[in-house]
């Protein structure tokens, strides 16, 4: 996992498998996070902007398989 214990702000309804941060400030964190829904794992790039106390999502891009990749 990342090198923060902070929990990312992904929906519950996901279970995250572990992630990478890729850059995080004040303001945005970005990472790649390997997570599982349905019982299929996939890879999503994730982009969360800071508003007020929360973060909120601004971006996801979702890999399901190598197909969607080529």
């Amino acid at each position: 996992m990342s090198s923060t214990d902070e929990k990312l702000p992904v929906s519950d309804f996901y279970k995250v498998v572990d992630y990478v941060t890729i850059f995080k400030s004040e303001k945005w964190w970005e990472a790649i996070v390997l997570f599982e829904s349905f019982g299929r794992r996939s890879i999503g790039l994730y982009l969360w902007q800071k508003r007020g106390e929360a973060w909120k999502r601004k971006h996801k891009f979702n890999i399901r398989n190598m197909d969607e990749w080529n």
